[in-house]
């Protein structure tokens, strides 16, 4: 599954790269969609994956402060990107006349400098909560990874305190983001059914679909393990949960946006074919 997600990924920039005709807003964010994939699932399955070959379940204090700080800045930068893509949408089926003038080189290139931004900012908020709080060892984390959270947990003996900083971050890089991603498909959906023609409906919901399937599947696991893990004590289902959107959706991003989009599709072909 590894090994699938990093190189459908790779395959999704090398063709974005290589196709001229890929060289727009919606590919340029969906190649550094899959930049963040990669790197995001390359934080945790590794260690797993040496962890089971060697039969070990230790991780270092500072490799774990490194995994949890990598693993926070590139799921991050995979929830701004998607708000960001969704924005793209909009501006594409709302304003089709202005989309090049509004989302010009200068604006994408300014929209993922402060989605990397914005996910630095979340890594440093709570790697200074768990140094400030506790300094761990030989503690029991019940997952494959150091999942921030359940460090928050460990590390946090002020229950008060410890929702605070839960569900404040969970609000300003969980809700906030899916508040504009709502909103921009509420314009859109608004937009497309004022379309008169079928095709053109059908066109317009085509360049959405795969959008809104990775926006289902990220957010419905990833938010849903951060917000009750404080809550729930079920470290299995959260286990579950976190393989869910750390391995199994970068490794179906690929799948999603190259079967149901044309472009891609074209794109993959030449690309093969260049490669033979």
């Amino acid at each position: 599954m590894y090994l699938v997600a990093v190189l459908g990924n790779l395959l999704i920039i090398l063709a974005v790269i290589s196709d001229s005709r890929l060289h727009t807003p919606m590919y340029f964010f969906l190649s550094n969609l899959s930049l963040a994939d990669i790197c995001f699932i390359s934080t945790t399955v590794p260690k797993m994956i040496m962890d089971t070959q060697l039969q070990s379940k230790v991780i270092s204090y500072r490799g774990c402060l490194t995994q949890m700080s990598l693993f926070l800045i590139f799921g991050c930068m995979d929830d701004m990107l998607l708000t960001v893509m969704a924005y793209d949408r909009f501006v594409a089926i709302c304003h089709p006349l202005q989309y090049h003038v509004i989302m010009n080189p200068r604006l994408c290139f300014s929209l993922v400098m402060v989605s990397l931004l914005f996910s630095l900012l979340e890594s440093q908020l709570h790697n200074t909560i768990i140094l400030y709080f506790k300094y761990f060892e030989h503690m029991n984390i019940s997952n494959f990874f150091c999942e921030p959270s359940q460090l928050l947990n460990l590390t946090c003996s002020d229950n008060f305190t410890k929702h605070i900083v839960t569900y404040f971050v969970g609000t300003l890089y969980g809700f906030l983001p899916l508040s504009g991603i709502f909103l921009s498909y509420y314009k859109i959906v608004s937009s497309i059914l004022r379309i008169p023609s079928a095709s053109g409906k059908q066109k317009a919901w085509s360049t959405c679909g795969s959008h809104l399937s990775v926006v289902c599947l990220f957010y419905g696991t990833a938010i849903g393990v951060y917000l009750t893990s404080s809550v729930l004590h079920s470290p299995r289902k959260i286990s579950v949960a976190s393989v869910m959107y750390i391995v199994v959706i970068p490794m179906l991003n690929p799948f999603i946006y190259s079967l149901r989009n044309k472009d891609m599709k074209r794109a993959l072909c030449r690309l093969q074919s260049r490669t033979m």
